[in-house]
């Protein structure tokens, strides 16, 4: 059978506007991506507060030492420290933990990990020591 032009053109078009319409059903479908925060307008109106917590870090040099061990991360502060740690997963907002603390003796304290996945976290430090207020973040691997 031989076709002609129009029949050629209207066959693109059909074809085309399948493609559009099989888009936008997978689109709306997809899963929201992991990186995007539903948040982000609260985070927005508290950047100011914690960009002070984290300059407070670096005008006392408080920022703890992290280690990473088998079975645990170790935090180690300046000085006695209580708070809390948000352990995040860049990948995946699923995993994320928070864990409250509080330090022992040599202003230390262990973190289990072994419920934690392999891989790359990024460890947000919220704690008070000496009457003040901290935020720290660093990025660990867990191995």
């Amino acid at each position: 059978m031989e076709w002609n032009w129009g029949t050629k053109l209207v066959m693109g078009m059909v074809s085309f506007m399948t493609f559009i319409v099989v888009l936008a059903v997978m689109m709306f479908n997809s899963k929201p991506d992991a990186l995007v925060d539903n948040d982000y307008y609260e985070k927005g109106l508290n950047y100011d507060a914690d960009y002070h917590l984290k300059e407070q870090v670096k005008a006392d040099h408080a920022a703890p030492e992290i280690l990473v061990l088998p079975g645990e991360i170790l935090l180690t502060f300046k000085a006695a420290a209580e708070g809390k740690v948000k352990i995040v997963r860049p990948s995946d907002k699923r995993m994320d933990k928070v864990v409250n603390f509080k330090t022992a003796a040599a202003y230390r304290s262990a973190i289990p990990s072994k419920e934690i996945a392999k891989g790359r976290w990024k460890l947000i430090i919220t704690w008070n020591s000496a009457g003040k207020s901290y935020l720290d973040e660093q990025e660990v691997m867990v191995k």
